[in-house]
């Protein structure tokens, strides 16, 4: 074990990912905390495989992905949100919910893209103060939950948005008005 730890601490991106490989059903609270900080690590491939290893374990690691919410890195907290997601953790929703208001845009955009996963309905109205959020990336995350959960947005929202003159969120809007519910 220690040496799994310190390739995980200080090796080599590519031992890291090869370790990384090897470690998708660890139950150990100390093994899955490290693979939790490699969400944050500078590596992106390493931040994928530490994801991917959180994502294919099928032991029960709710507690540790939701004690990790509170990290005080926003990459961990935002990826930990998604990896809940992509478990179908739904008893974390209430938990995730507290991140739409993080300082971070990283961090409030993957809450945002968690809880429409969830298909977190009881939210609405977060998904819909998202749009008036800061940064485009949150806007758009909130605009994405909207049509998967086909939630109504006024006429005025939508001009709203449309200012941004932004491609993608043109192409959603389409998206929005072809498949929505009656009163887009």
């Amino acid at each position: 074990m220690e040496d799994i730890l310190k390739i995980l601490e200080s090796g080599k991106s590519i031992e890291k990912i090869k370790i990384l490989e090897t470690l998708e059903q660890t139950d150990n609270p100390i093994i899955l905390e490290k693979i939790i900080l490699k969400l944050d690590d500078d590596s992106i491939q390493v931040r994928g495989e530490a994801f991917s290893s959180l994502l294919l374990n099928k032991n029960n690691i709710l507690e540790i992905l939701i004690k990790n919410l509170n990290s005080t890195s926003e990459n961990i907290r935002g990826y930990t949100s998604l990896v809940l997601a992509n478990r179908n953790e739904t008893s974390s929703i209430p938990e995730i919910m507290k991140l739409v208001k993080d300082e971070y845009s990283i961090v409030r955009s993957c809450a945002l893209g968690a809880l429409g996963h969830l298909k977190a309905q009881e939210v609405e109205k977060i998904f819909l103060n998202s749009l008036s959020d800061s940064n485009i990336e949150v806007r758009k995350s909130g605009l994405q939950a909207i049509i998967e959960l086909n939630i109504s947005i006024s006429e005025e929202q939508i001009k709203q948005i449309l200012k941004e003159k932004d491609h993608e969120i043109k192409k959603m809007i389409s998206k929005l008005r072809k498949s929505g519910p009656e009163g887009i």
